[in-house]
């Protein structure tokens, strides 16, 4: 357990959370700070690594393409009607 957060630093931040804590409250979260920020540390000592390499784009390139005309397009549609999709009503 670490020692580097005090009572009264808990209590600083349970008046900004609007939160009541009592005496045995103050000093548990005292320690149980104090073990997070020990955690912190611990990732400190993690070494970096080196960045990834620039992303490239594996995406094939946009090309204009004949699509389908409009009787094609509804030609296996269960329902149409003007030229459009009809589907069941939902409510």
């Amino acid at each position: 357990m670490s020692d580097s957060v005090d009572a009264d630093e808990v209590e600083h931040v349970a008046d900004l959370a609007r939160v009541d804590l009592d005496d045995e409250e103050r000093a548990q979260f005292a320690d149980q700070f104090g073990d997070i920020l020990e955690h912190f540390e611990a990732l400190e000592e993690v070494p970096e690594v080196e960045a990834e390499p620039d992303l490239v784009n594996v995406m094939r390139s946009d090309e204009v393409e004949e699509s389908l005309s409009q009787g094609e397009a509804l030609r296996n549609a269960d329902d149409s009607e003007d030229g459009r999709f009809k589907g069941p009503k939902v409510s």
